[in-house]
Order: C-alpha cells, then structure tokens, then sequence
C-alpha cells in the first residue's frame, strides 16, 4: 500500500471511492446526492496540492486509489493551527489498516506543516469509524444534537479532536 498526496490525474478515482462510500450511508451526502464533475474535482485537487495548510492523501493497493483522506485547514492566523479532516475508504478494502495508515500519515504531514489541531465529525451510529478515530487518539469533545437528517429521521454526530 501506498499513501501519497493526490494529484489532479487522481480525480475520476478519488470521485469512484466517494460515491462509494456515500453509498454506506454513513456520510454527509447520501447515495447519489453529490454530482461531482473530473474537471471541476481535479481543479480542486490542484488548489489542495499548492496549499500549505490543506492536502488530500490516497492510499493506492495496485496502482489503483481505494481510499482518500482530505486536510482542510485555513489560512486565517488565528486558525492556522487546525484543520478537518474527512476519510473514506472505498467498501472493497475496508477492515485492511488503510484507515490507520491515512491517519498515520496525515499526522506526520501535520506535524510537518505546523498543524497543532485535527478535527472531524462522525455519526453517532458510525461504530467502526468512532472506533478507528479513538484508536488514532481521537476524543469526542461533544455532540451535535439532531445534526444531520437521514432516512427520515435526525441523527446526532460526534465532534471529535486530536491535538498533535
């Protein structure tokens, strides 16, 4: 396995392990809700490539993206220090320490880039990922009552932070 920073070539694989993941329902877009267009990603990408406080990171297993994990930090001097962070593992290659490894290494980059605050929001009900994110030293710092709205009904989400 190899985890790297994304390129803009990354795009139509990294939009493939996306709608995939939605399709766990465990994500804040639902299945099917998010049209994402490769020109218009793999600009993004671009923008996240020169950023300094910001990058996204693919874990590739035979040439081919499985997972993504995206750093989104801020430029404004008082916030600098974090950024949030969203993974997704594509359903095929869940349960192989690729979580793990992303986390592994989004922290160096942190560490490396002067980010003193990783943060993420997790559903309630999304075990394996409140468990993984507590296994990288994740806390939960609190809930976000009837948060989302989901199959019709209000899920809370947990806010969890690791300082690095």
């Amino acid at each position: 396995m190899l985890i790297r920073e994304a390129t803009r070539d990354d795009s139509v694989q990294i939009i493939a392990v996306m709608t995939n993941a939605e399709a766990s329902n465990l994500m804040l877009f639902g299945p099917g809700e998010r049209k994402m267009e490769p020109e218009t990603f793999a600009n993004y990408l671009e923008k996240l490539y020169h950023s300094r406080h910001s990058a996204l990171f693919v874990a590739e297993i035979d040439d081919k993206v499985v997972a993504y994990l995206i750093a989104q930090g801020n430029e404004a001097t008082r916030i600098a220090h974090r950024a949030y962070l969203v993974i997704g593992i594509h359903s095929h290659y869940r349960g192989r320490k690729i979580g793990t490894a992303l986390f592994n290494h989004v922290e160096q980059w942190a560490k490396d880039h002067s980010i003193h605050r990783l943060e993420l929001t997790v559903m309630e009900n999304n075990e394996a990922g409140v468990a993984l994110y507590k296994k990288m030293g994740f806390e939960i710092e609190g809930t976000k009552r009837d948060s989302l709205y989901v199959d019709g009904q209000y899920i809370n989400e947990y806010y969890m932070s690791k300082l690095v």
